[in-house]
């Protein structure tokens, strides 16, 4: 076997009609359901549950006891902490099937989103976004927003590397810089010539 080729733990179960990405790893107990596509260089943890028909980006990271749901996108590289949560009906009843109800959630490139979170179905989180730990979100989130607590709210902007940012919007790790405008952040460029 080479190193680009998937391994799947011998306890995991992948059914028929599942795409998984070169580099890819599945974990213990996990199970990827028909239809889904798993991009290269995944992490999927233990007792992780994927599909049916769900699209995953290279380089995610999706950790231990999490269900992907119909509805449900992930673009590259996106964190998914554990047993994080995302429904796919907005009002579910035990005696009432909603399967025609599913509601399509997308988390956009880079984002993270904490331990044991729930993601409303529904909503979009935007690139780079970073839920924490624990946040009940139940709107759209914009791109680099800190969003925290039931219901999340915005506290503040991350980076491209995940470091909150401070006033003067620049990246303590990087040394990216930022601006907000109109309630949204953008990378300042340079856009001065190479000398």
């Amino acid at each position: 076997m080479s190193d680009d080729e998937p391994v799947v733990h011998e306890s995991a179960y992948v059914d028929d009609g599942v795409v998984i990405g070169r580099g890819t790893k599945v974990w213990h107990f996990s199970h990827l359901i028909s239809g889904s596509v798993i991009g290269a260089e995944c992490s999927i943890g233990q007792n992780v549950v994927v599909g049916p028909d769900v699209a995953i980006g290279d380089r995610c990271r999706i950790q231990n006891n999490v269900s992907v749901y119909a509805g449900v996108t992930l673009e590259d590289g996106v964190f998914c902490g554990p047993s994080c949560v995302f429904t796919n009906v907005y009002n579910p009843r035990a005696e009432v099937s909603r399967k025609d109800e599913f509601r399509s959630t997308v988390v956009r490139r880079g984002a993270t989103i904490g331990a044991n979170a729930t993601i409303v179905c529904g909503n979009e989180i935007g690139a780079y976004a970073f839920i924490g730990a624990g946040a009940v979100v139940n709107r759209p989130v914009a791109a680099h927003a800190l969003v925290v607590g039931t219901p999340a709210r915005q506290i503040g902007w991350m980076s491209h590397d995940g470091e909150r940012l401070g006033e003067d919007l620049t990246c303590p790790r990087s040394g990216r810089r930022y601006e907000e405008v109109g309630g949204q952040l953008r990378e300042i460029t340079s856009s001065s010539p190479e000398a």
